[in-house]
């Protein structure tokens, strides 16, 4: 605005750099341009076509920046709806006297005095060396307020780093008992599935003594019958506790079933955990997820203790009815396709058998008879080429 660049002119700045500070500010006002130029003291003036004009709404400022502006105000030029010269404007209250009624209304809104009368009381004007002193006071006043506006910032980051501290304190120690937490639950997991291990290797175990206590039982019987002995009553109902606890310990409801899963030929063994209503089918399809040369519809499954085989009609049933809860150790086997070549039907199964190996057509060794089940053919030991003798 032209009365903040005559003032800023009236105190003795440069117009280079009032025109910078006015331009740089966006012509918020004085206050900006005045902290502008005190800021940049002592830099060099740029070129004003390359100083970006600040966009920013005017920034709102407080009481007591307010009251410095228009002192400032009052040493430069006087505005155009100031009073006449000759006259002033009193406060009956206080007694003070305004150079015009903008002053008179910042200090009624200030003080609360609404009492005022118009004066023939002339305001002298400032000389140069006032002017001088009155602009020293008001840039030593405005470095105290920055100054103190300093120290509050410096006081509200100390704050608000230990409020930060703090919460990362709390947030650490629940983080910590989260994992205490989950490691008391895995250790009770733990100690729960060695618990439910042991009670199904003492069935197992009592389950194995029973049966042999069984067959000896058998076998005296049917040694006395040899004999021609008596038989003697012997206790059926002593296997019977044991056998109990098989089934009370296989029909527990088990939630989880626990595979470790190994392969026919060797290897890594595969480890999963699948719910016990799951079918077998899942297992399988598990299997042909980790591995490509497992199918699915090939795949057969064998448990070695009690020696079990499960073909491909027991893969709707699920882990509990197969017996496989709480754990099991399945061994998969793979079921390979045997090539049968389209020999034709003009020889017949005896002349093919009575035909003797021939040179294979790789010229590696003889060939000898490899009976698939339908027809002989040939097979090379070493080069794996089939071929039927005519």
């Amino acid at each position: 605005m032209a009365g903040d660049k005559e003032t800023l002119l009236s105190m003795g700045f440069d117009s280079a750099r009032v025109e910078w500070a006015l331009k740089a500010t966006g012509n918020r006002g004085l206050q900006p341009a005045m902290d502008h130029i005190i800021e940049h003291e002592g830099q060099p003036v740029p070129e004003l076509s390359g100083v970006n004009e600040s966009t920013n709404s005017r920034v709102p400022m407080d009481v007591d920046d307010d009251e410095d502006a228009e002192a400032l105000r009052s040493l430069g030029v006087v505005a155009g709806n100031a009073v006449e010269a000759k006259k002033s404007i009193k406060c009956s209250e206080c007694g003070k006297i305004f150079k015009n009624t903008a002053l008179a209304n910042f200090h009624a809104e200030k003080s609360g005095h609404d009492q005022f009368e118009e004066s023939t009381e002339e305001i002298k004007p400032l000389t140069e060396e006032e002017k001088k002193q009155r602009l020293e006071e008001l840039k030593a006043k405005m470095a105290e307020k920055r100054s103190k506006k300093a120290e509050v910032e410096a006081a509200e980051f100390k704050v608000n780093e230990a409020i930060r501290r703090k919460a990362g304190k709390e947030i650490g120690k629940i983080k910590e008992d989260m994992k205490l937490k989950e490691a008391m639950k895995e250790a009770e997991a733990k100690k729960r599935e060695k618990i439910e291990d042991a009670r199904a290797k003492a069935a197992v175990k009592a389950q194995i003594e029973a049966d042999k206590k069984a067959r000896a039982e058998k076998a005296a019987r049917e040694k006395a019958l040899r004999d021609g002995q008596p038989l003697t009553a012997t206790s059926s109902a002593v296997p019977a506790t044991p056998a109990v606890a098989s089934i009370s310990v296989a029909s527990k409801d088990f939630k989880e079933t626990r595979l470790q899963i190994r392969m026919a030929t060797g290897g890594q063994p595969y480890t999963t955990t699948l719910p016990s209503d799951a079918p077998l089918r899942e297992v399988a399809e598990f299997l042909a997820g980790q591995s490509l040369a497992i199918d699915v519809d090939t795949v057969t499954l064998t448990q070695q203790f009690p020696r079990k085989t499960f073909a491909q009609a027991d893969f709707g049933k699920s882990l509990k009815d197969l017996g496989l809860t709480p754990s099991a150790v399945p061994i998969v086997s793979l079921v390979y396709q045997t090539y049968r070549p389209n020999i034709g039907p003009r020889y017949s199964l005896q002349a093919r058998l009575d035909r003797k190996p021939s040179k294979c057509i790789n010229m590696c060794i003889n060939i000898s008879h490899v009976f698939d089940g339908i027809s002989r053919r040939h097979s090379c030991f070493l080069c794996a080429s089939v071929r039927v003798t005519r």
